[in-house]
């Protein structure tokens, strides 16, 4: 997975064959074909491995967060670190463009940030019990959106104020609070 992880960064989902695979891991093309059952299997192990390497880190780190406002100062670290670091920005990119092209991949994507919702309504629900589940899945649906799109908008623009749109969100937490 590592050989195929480095691959993708490297040269995208063309570059992803089983021979450049199994070159790149110095190993056989037939274990491959085996253990994956096929292209198509090792690009759906491929885009759960790159998932797990982009979206886990920060979703770990959010449900560790005591309360919504650690949340935002993870946020604030993190997004620097996440959109600045060029293995996650080009792995997240490949696994957009991808799962826009390939539907298994954009199933296993799917899943991905399904779970990754699904954790951030479950934490949300441990801080807010009264709350029903809608709202629960309708938050932990803008905090997802609000992450991803900050981190777009990170990597193509270097000068975005996130902090100012992080500060917004504190300002609508303390406004919920009044």
């Amino acid at each position: 997975m590592d050989a195929a992880v480095a691959l993708l960064c490297e040269g995208g989902w063309p570059a992803v064959t089983t021979r450049g695979v199994a070159e790149r891991a110095d190993t056989n093309p037939g274990l491959i074909h085996y253990h994956f059952g096929g292209l198509p299997g090792l690009r759906a192990a491929i885009a759960g491995r790159a998932g797990d390497l982009v979206i886990n880190p920060l979703v770990t780190e959010l449900l560790a967060a005591v309360d919504e406002r650690a949340a935002l100062v993870t946020v604030r670290r993190l997004l620097p670190a996440a959109t600045g670091d060029e293995q996650t920005t080009r792995l997240a990119v490949e696994l957009i463009a991808g799962a826009t092209r390939d539907p298994a991949l954009g199933e296993v994507l799917r899943d991905q940030l399904r779970e990754a919702r699904g954790q951030i309504a479950d934490r949300i629900g441990q801080l807010h019990p009264g709350w029903p589940p809608a709202r629960l899945t309708g938050v932990a649906t803008l905090i997802a959106a609000l992450i991803d799109g900050l981190m777009l908008h990170c990597m193509l623009d270097r000068d975005l104020p996130s902090g100012e749109a992080l500060a917004a969100v504190e300002d609508l937490l303390d406004e919920e609070q009044a």
